[in-house]
């Protein structure tokens, strides 16, 4: 998986390319642990993600516990539709914006 991250001001815009599985979640995990912190808001561009698994679930659905303690939230944009599928069919789709 190939992680693209901007900041602009309290928003952070993350970009995933591959697949977001068991080995690939601790690498989204380390890079939002230095973000988390300094942004509000976070966006993740979905739209050369192949795949998400539970344990990507996992890694979104901390970030937007963290981030909504703070007033914030994480939003999923360009989702194929294998990968909406997921966030309906898990009740993601109820807990996190996707556009």
């Amino acid at each position: 998986m190939e992680i693209t991250k901007t900041i602009n001001e309290n928003t952070a815009n993350i970009a995933l390319t591959g697949r977001l599985d068991t080995l690939t979640s601790s690498d989204l995990e380390a890079e939002l642990e230095g973000v988390l912190d300094k942004v509000q808001f976070l966006v993740f561009d979905f739209k050369d993600l192949e795949y998400i698994s539970s344990a990507g679930l996992r890694v979104l659905l901390t970030a937007q516990k963290s981030l909504s303690k703070k007033g914030g939230h994480v939003t999923i944009t360009n989702c194929s539709p294998d990968v909406r599928e997921v966030f309906t069919i898990t009740g993601f789709a109820d807990i996190l914006e996707i556009l």
